[in-house]
């Protein structure tokens, strides 16, 4: 396995190639001009040089997090190839897959002439609106209407508010791919390297989701940034766990085939024990 840490995240093309790599290792096809096609079309949009959209200018679902996404979820097809007892994805299914990866979040872009605020105002309602701008985008790459609707129903089942079971499928393949894009979502964000650092990023994106909803301050899930650091751990082993090994059917041990060390899950053990470290310095 390609260490997601081997890989410069930061740079779309080093991303792309190690997407390939992972395809290849499972026997996938030598042409990757749609993968590619894709990865430089996002970095564009989210780097403000795709026509009618802005940079992204939000610090927290940035381009960083969508390739982390994406090079887990190549992980997640590289791992469920080498496990035995279940059906195969065809490789038509893996790009799908990848393309759902790349462009999850875009529904946070803001287009040309929206001023107001960033696009955390989107938060509730990104899923929706990364469906709409792949309705638009993908038919000039030749994805049909079907595949882009399985592209959709992957989407719709990563918003914060979005459950696996309340969404509709044309085909087993495409839940199987929205079970590892939501797994990929909350494994790439939580293992980054930087991960502690982007916290109070993504308290004030929250913060102003929340405004733009005009939630009641009462029935906010937390008051402060403390409060979302300190409930942080418990977030991850309350909430995302059980998510994952509930509806998301545990597909994260294609991580670790075999049994082994799963790479993902010890990285994020180790942020949550160095967020602990610090919490417990802050009241000494």
């Amino acid at each position: 396995m390609v260490s997601q840490h081997a890989i410069d995240i930061k740079n779309p093309t080093a991303v792309a190639e190690a997407v390939k790599t992972l395809f290849s290792e499972a026997g996938g096809e030598e042409d990757f001009r749609l993968i590619d096609r894709v990865v430089a079309d996002v970095a564009k949009m989210f780097n403000g040089d795709y026509p009618g959209y802005q940079s992204i200018d939000m610090g927290y679902h940035d381009l960083d997090h969508t390739l982390h996404v994406t090079v887990c979820m190549a992980h997640l097809l590289e791992g469920r190839s080498r496990t035995s007892g279940i059906s195969a994805l065809k490789i038509r299914d893996w790009e799908l897959a990848i393309i759902s990866a790349l462009l999850h979040d875009t529904g946070f872009l803001k287009e040309t002439g929206d001023d107001a605020g960033t696009g955390a105002k989107y938060t509730f309602v990104h899923e929706q609106r990364s469906c709409a701008l792949a309705r638009k985008y993908l038919p000039e790459l030749g994805v049909t209407k079907y595949e882009i609707q399985d592209i959709c129903s992957t989407i719709m089942c990563t918003g914060p508010r979005s459950r696996i079971g309340d969404v509709s499928f044309q085909r087993e393949e495409a839940r199987e791919i929205a079970l590892l894009l939501v797994t990929a979502d909350y494994l790439a964000q939580m293992s980054a390297a930087d991960y502690l650092e982007k916290l109070p990023r993504l308290y004030l994106e929250f913060v102003e989701a929340f405004e733009h909803e005009e939630v009641p301050q009462q029935e906010l899930p937390y008051q402060n940034l403390d409060q979302l650091l300190a409930m942080t751990a418990g977030f991850w082993r309350k909430f995302v766990l059980p998510l994952l090994d509930g509806e998301a059917e545990g597909v994260y041990r294609y991580l670790s085939p075999g049994g082994g060390p799963n790479p993902y899950l010890n990285a994020i053990e180790e942020n949550l024990a160095e967020l602990e470290r610090r919490l417990k310095a802050e009241t000494n």
